[in-house]
């Protein structure tokens, strides 16, 4: 075997990820001694992202747009598979868990149906040429960030929609900034209105709760096999297992539904961290019967590993998928890219501001900042803003972002019926929109409708 420099296929992946990293502790220190930056309550993953992007666009960097997509599409499913392994201890479930969820989808919705406006508008009008179902990447963009905005994009390039991935990573990176721009602004309104002077953000090591390393009955660090070693195992299989159960779907849609296949395949591919989010919840399932039955005495899982494998996913999926934008493909599609991230961020504001103050009023401005942070970027662009009104997460807030993410998967299944439909004709587009009207009634009425009606009768 050749170990030289002239074998790529043996050191690409480490001297690109080198250099990736290389560019995280850079941004990092930048976030920390340069104050604007640091002011901007900008994701350090986010900086990176751009920063790479810069210099790929200047020809500084050759990386492969290959290998920036490929840790795209793995880092979104291998964070999600992280996250749902986690053992729950169930303090903040219930009724809280499933309204916190709504409130993610219906905020999907309200964006859906924006874009889908905006894109069938554009297309009747002054741009018969544009993708009409392009509008529904809005919402993967601004409400689930660059993993999915790649994902999507990249099913809807395959379904005719030229520069579709670029289009959606665009609108993810413009998701950035708004949930910046907008986060800044509006914690300097709270804080003045409460009259409390402004403090920097304070980085705590850790995920958004304070977690033991080691609980009860967990594997000892004394054992042979690594406790990390074990974790990435967990994960690995799970994700083993996520393939095996996309290629057996894509392969029966195939050899039964061969007309379906072009559509439908893609999609499963493309979310296969939804499906990768079932198996690990399977699989938590799974070892807490064998706990609860003796068979299995030991609890493999460190919730404190998981959530740092999870954020090193996600940090690495949010720098390649911003430096992955290809500037070339929005040719074109300047107008749409403006009018959906302007229309976006607007909508987004608008639309929290009415129903979070009715849903939780006990904290409406913690969890409007975290959750317009989080449904315009990411759940570090939504932390970071909250901590500068809530440091010590004294409200639920910060439990609303990470429980609400979990429900919402299961309150966000109809939207994958909905991407699907929306670019098969202009009909179904059409019913898409009515579906997501209709769906997002339903949520709004699960939220606050049902809630001031149960009041008024009690009273």
């Amino acid at each position: 075997m050749d170990f030289s420099n002239l074998n790529r296929g043996l050191w690409d992946v480490f001297v690109w990820g080198g250099i990736i990293a290389l560019l995280l502790l850079s941004a990092n220190i930048m976030t920390r001694k340069i104050a604007v930056i640091r002011k901007s309550l900008m994701p350090v993953a986010a900086l990176a992202g751009f920063i790479l992007l810069a210099l790929r666009a200047a020809g500084i960097l050759r990386i492969p747009q290959g290998l920036l997509e490929m840790v795209t599409y793995h880092g979104i499913a291998i964070g999600f598979i992280a996250l749902s392994l986690r053992t729950t201890k169930g303090e903040t479930g219930g009724l809280f868990a499933f309204k916190s969820g709504a409130l993610i989808v219906s905020t999907y919705l309200v964006q859906a149906i924006i874009g889908l406006t905006i894109s069938v508008l554009l297309y009747y009008t002054i741009m018969p040429r544009l993708f009409p179902a392009s509008g529904i990447l809005l919402p993967m963009a601004y409400g689930q960030g660059p993993g999915q905005a790649n994902n999507v994009g990249s099913t809807y390039e395959s379904l005719g929609f030229a520069g579709g991935r670029s289009f959606g990573l665009s609108l993810a990176a413009a998701g950035y900034l708004t949930a910046c721009l907008v986060g800044i602004w509006s914690t300097h309104r709270i804080l003045r209105r409460r009259g409390v002077r402004r403090t920097e953000p304070q980085y705590v090591p850790g995920s958004v709760m304070t977690e033991a390393f080691q609980e009860a009955n967990e594997v000892p660090l004394s054992e042979s096999l690594d406790r990390l070693s074990i974790q990435i195992a967990l994960i690995s299989v799970s994700y083993l297992i996520t393939y095996l159960i996309t290629l057996g779907l894509t392969a029966g849609i195939t050899a039964l539904v061969p007309g379906a296949s072009k559509t439908l395949s893609p999609l499963f591919w493309g979310f296969n961290f939804i499906t990768g989010s079932l198996v690990g919840m399977g699989a938590r399932g799974v070892l807490g019967q064998l706990r609860k039955s003796g068979l299995m005495t030991r609890q493999y899982q460190n919730n404190y590993l998981l959530n740092r494998i999870s954020g090193l996913a996600f940090d690495l999926m949010i720098v390649a998928g911003i430096a992955s934008i290809d500037i070339s493909d929005l040719q074109g599609l300047l107008l749409p890219f403006l009018l959906m991230a302007f229309a976006g961020a607007i909508v987004t504001y608008v639309y929290l501001k009415y129903v979070i103050p009715r849903m939780t009023p006990d904290f409406a401005d913690e969890s409007f900042v975290a959750m317009y942070g989080m449904l315009t970027g990411t759940i570090s662009s939504g932390i970071l803003p909250l901590r500068q009104i809530d440091p010590e997460f004294k409200t639920p807030a910060a439990d609303q972002l990470v429980i609400g993410s979990g429900t919402g998967i299961l309150f966000g299944a109809p939207i994958l019926i909905m991407i699907s439909l929306a670019p098969n004709s202009m009909g179904m587009l059409l019913f898409t929109i009515f579906l997501c009207l209709i769906y997002l009634a339903a949520l709004v009425w699960f939220m606050i409708i049902r809630k001031e009606k149960t009041g008024k009768r009690k009273a």
